[in-house]
C-alpha cells in the first residue's frame, strides 16, 4: 500500500538527483550497492551500541537509494532484469541488517529479551513473505497481496526505533514488533490461499 501510494512521490523529488547522478557516470547498480553498504552499516553498527536514532537517521538516509537507482535505470534505460534481481536481492540484505541490529542491543546490552526476540521473529518471516512472492512468480503465479509488504514493514519498525532512541519507552517497539510479526504472518498466509486458488484453478500464466 505504502509502496504504491508513495513511489510516484518520491520519484518525482529524487528524479533531479537522479539525472544528476547519471551525469557524473554513477551507475544505477553503483547506487544500489552503496545504500545497501551505508544502510547495513548503520544498523549492525549503531543499532547494537544503543545509538537507536542515529543508527535510524543514517539508514533513513541510504534507504532512499532504492528509490533513485530505480529511477536512474528508467532514464539511462537500463531497467532490466539484472538490476531488479540485484535490488530485491539488495533489499533483503538490508531488511536483515535491520532486523539484526535491533536483536543484537535488546538481547544484549539493551537488557529486553522480548524486543530482541521480536525483532528475530520479524526478520524471519519477512523473508517468508518474500520467499513466497518470488517463488510463486517463479512457477507463474502473483502473490502480490498482503497486509504487510516491505515499505510498510521497514518504515513503521524505524520510526517506533528511532523514537525510542529519543527517549520513547521501549514498550513501544515491542508492541510495533508484536504487530509486525502478526501482520507480516497474516501475509504469508494470503499469499499461501491466493496461489492455492490459482493452482486450484489452472490460473497459473
Amino acid at each position: 500500500m505504502l509502496n504504491r501510494h508513495a513511489r510516484d512521490a518520491f520519484t518525482r523529488f529524487f528524479t533531479p538527483l537522479a539525472a544528476f547522478l547519471l551525469r557524473l557516470g554513477i551507475s544505477p547498480d553503483a547506487v544500489t550497492l552503496a545504500g545497501t553498504l551505508g544502510v547495513s552499516l548503520g544498523a549492525i553498527v549503531l543499532f547494537p551500541l544503543g545509538q537507536l536514532f542515529w543508527g535510524v537517521v543514517v539508514i533513513t538516509v541510504f534507504v532512499f537509494s532504492d528509490v533513485i537507482d530505480g529511477i536512474m535505470a528508467r532514464l539511462a534505460n537500463r531497467a532490466g532484469s539484472w538490476g531488479s534481481f540485484l535490488d530485491s536481492t539488495l533489499d533483503r540484505v538490508q531488511d536483515g541488517a535491520v532486523f539484526a541490529g535491533i536483536a543484537f542491543w535488546y538481547l544484549g546490552a539493551g537488557h529486553d529479551f522480548a524486543t530482541g526476540v521480536l525483532a528475530v521473529v520479524c526478520l524471519a518471516l519477512g523473508n517468508i513473505v518474500s520467499y513466497a512472492r518470488a517463488k510463486a512468480e517463479s512457477l507463474g503465479y502473483s502473490a502480490n497481496v498482503g497486509i504487510a509488504e516491505r515499505a510498510e514493514r521497514l518504515v513503521s519498525t524505524l520510526v517506533v526505533t528511532g523514537l525510542v532512541g529519543l527517549g520513547l519507552p521501549v514498550q513501544f517497539l515491542t508492541w510495533t514488533l508484536a504487530l509486525l510479526a502478526l501482520a507480516s504472518a497474516v501475509t504469508v498466509i494470503q499469499r499461501v490461499l491466493t496461489v492455492r486458488a490459482q493452482a486450484a484453478s489452472g490460473n497459473a500464466s
